[in-house]
C-alpha cells in the first residue's frame, strides 16, 4: 500500500507527456526518485520536445509498449483518461505492482509538505504561477506543481510546470474537473471562483465544500464571486474586486495596451497581463501570501516582472498592426474573459475558438452563446472550428456550427469554418491594422503549433 512518498522509489507514467502527469513527473525527479514513462505520442526517430524536456530532467521515455514497466518497478501512475484496458495496466496488474491515478500521488505528495492549493473553475494555473513569483521574490524558495507552464521556469528549458524549491510550502492546482479536489488535506485551501463547466453547480459546491473542510489552516474565497463567497469561512480572510466585503480589496483597475494597474489595500500594483481577471488572480495571490507573511510592498515588487504562463493570454507577436494572442480559455466564462480583456487593446477583437468535446460542448451551449453574445462588441468577430475530438465513445449530436448559427441570430458577426486549416485563409481579408486576433482552445495537443503556424503566416 502506497500511502506515503516514502512507500516508493521507482515510479513509472502512463502518459508522462500529459500537463499533469509530467508535473509530477518532473517534480519527484527533483527530489531524487527514480522516474520513467510512456506515452502514445512518443514515436521512435520521431522529435518531441516534450519527451526531450523529460529526459533532460532525468526521467527516462519509453513507446507505449510495456517495455519501461519491470520487477523493479515500485508504482505505475494513471490519469483519469488511461483505461484498464491499456496493455501497460494490464503488465502492471500481472506483476502485481501497485497502480495510482495521478490525483492520488499528487495527494501525497502534498501531505508531504505545506501545501497551498489553488482552487476554482478559472485561473487556477495563472494564480498559481502568481503566488510562485511572490514567494519566490520574498524568499520562500517554493515548489510549484503546475496545470501550465511558467514562462519564467521555460526559459530554463524546462516544460515549466514544475519546480523544486527548498523552502517548506508546495503550491498546486486542485482540480475539480475530475472531483480529485477532495483528496487534498492542504494548510491553505484558495477558491478562485465557481462557475458551470464540467459539472452543474450543485454538484461543484458540493465537491468546493469539501475542500473547505478539508483545509487545515487558512481558507480564503472570492468574495465578488456569489457561489464562491457561499462558502467563505472569514471575510476577513478574502478577497473581492467588485466592493464586496473582504480582507483583500483591488480598486482603481486600469488597462494600457498590455499592461494592467491597480491598487490593493493602498499598495500600487502593475503588471505586464491583460484583463481584469488577471487583476483578480493577482489579488487571490496576494491575499494569500500576505496572510502567510509576506508584506504587500514584496507582493507587488513580485508581481511587476511576472512573465505569464503558456497558452494563457500569450502574446505571439505583433505584425503589420495585428495582435495575435494564443489563450487556453475553454470555458464560457473564460472565453468571454480572454476576448474583454483584449477589447481594451484595439478596437476590432477576431477570436477563433475550438470546443473540445462533444459532451461538454452540448452540455454548455447555452452558456457559451449566452457568454459570446454579451461579450462581443458590433465590431468583434467570433469564427469556431470544429469540435476536437481526442477518441473513445461519444455521441457526435453537436457542433460547432450549432453555436455559431444562434449567435448569428443575435445579430453578431459568427462564422463557422469547419477544418482550422482553412481559417487563416479565410479570415485574412477581415483583418485590419489595428485590430486583435485571439485563437483560443484547449485539450488538443496541437493546438499550440496550430497558433503558431498562424502567426508564422499571417
Amino acid at each position: 500500500m502506497i500511502n506515503k512518498i516514502d512507500d516508493f522509489e521507482n515510479v513509472f507514467f502512463i502518459g508522462v507527456a500529459g500537463t499533469g502527469m509530467s508535473a509530477i513527473a518532473q517534480y519527484l525527479s527533483g527530489i531524487g526518485k527514480k522516474v520513467s514513462g510512456s506515452d502514445r505520442y512518443f514515436k521512435e526517430n520521431e522529435i518531441n520536445d516534450t519527451r526531450d524536456k523529460l529526459e533532460n530532467a532525468n526521467i527516462v521515455c519509453y513507446e507505449q509498449n510495456g517495455m519501461g514497466i519491470n520487477e523493479n518497478t515500485s508504482l505505475v501512475v494513471v490519469s483519469t483518461a488511461i483505461e484498464d484496458t491499456v496493455p501497460e495496466v494490464q503488465k502492471a496488474k500481472s506483476l502485481n505492482i501497485p497502480i495510482v491515478k495521478r490525483s492520488e500521488l499528487l495527494a501525497i505528495i502534498a501531505r508531504s509538505k505545506k501545501t497551498i492549493a489553488v482552487g476554482g473553475t478559472s485561473g487556477k494555473s495563472t494564480t498559481s504561477a502568481m503566488l510562485f513569483d511572490i514567494m519566490e521574490y520574498a524568499g520562500y524558495e517554493p515548489s510549484i506543481i503546475s496545470g501550465a507552464g511558467l514562462v519564467s521556469i521555460i526559459k530554463e528549458n524546462k516544460i515549466g510546470n514544475a519546480k523544486v524549491g527548498s523552502g517548506d510550502w508546495l503550491i498546486i492546482e486542485a482540480d475539480e474537473s475530475d472531483g480529485s479536489i477532495v483528496k487534498y488535506t492542504p494548510e491553505v485551501g484558495l477558491l478562485l471562483n465557481i462557475d458551470k463547466d464540467h459539472q452543474e453547480i450543485s454538484e461543484l459546491i458540493s465537491i468546493f465544500d469539501i475542500f473547505k473542510k478539508n483545509t487545515t489552516q487558512l481558507f480564503v474565497v472570492n468574495q465578488s464571486n456569489s457561489l464562491a463567497a457561499s462558502l467563505s469561512d472569514k471575510k476577513e480572510n478574502d478577497f473581492s474586486s467588485n466592493e464586496k466585503d473582504g480582507g483583500y480589496k483591488a480598486i482603481n483597475f486600469k488597462q494600457h495596451g498590455l499592461a494592467i494597474q491597480f491598487e490593493i489595500n493602498g499598495q500600487n500594483f502593475e503588471m505586464n497581463v491583460v484583463g481584469k481577471h488577471n487583476m483578480e488572480n493577482a489579488l487571490a495571490a496576494v491575499a494569500v501570501a500576505n496572510q502567510i507573511g509576506i508584506s504587500l510592498l514584496d507582493c507587488a515588487k513580485g508581481l511587476k516582472n511576472y512573465e505569464g504562463i503558456y497558452r494563457r493570454h500569450q502574446l505571439l507577436g505583433i505584425k503589420n498592426g495585428i495582435y495575435v494572442i494564443d489563450d487556453y480559455a475553454h470555458n464560457p466564462v473564460k472565453c468571454a474573459a480572454s476576448i474583454e480583456a483584449c477589447q481594451h487593446i484595439a478596437p476590432k477583437v477576431i477570436a477563433w475558438f475550438q470546443p473540445h468535446g462533444y459532451g461538454p460542448t452540448r452540455f454548455l451551449k447555452n452558456d457559451f452563446i449566452h457568454e459570446f453574445k454579451n461579450v462581443l462588441r458590433s465590431e468583434d468577430e467570433l469564427w469556431m472550428s470544429e469540435i476536437f475530438y481526442a477518441g473513445g465513445t461519444a455521441t457526435k449530436d453537436i457542433s460547432a456550427n450549432d453555436l455559431i448559427v444562434e449567435i448569428k441570430l443575435a445579430g453578431k458577426n459568427a462564422f463557422f469554418v469547419d477544418n482550422r486549416n482553412n481559417f487563416l485563409e479565410q479570415v485574412r481579408p477581415h483583418l485590419t491594422n489595428n485590430c486583435v486576433l485571439l485563437l483560443m482552445g484547449a485539450r488538443d495537443p496541437e493546438l499550440e503549433y496550430f497558433c503558431k503556424g498562424v502567426w508564422k503566416n499571417i
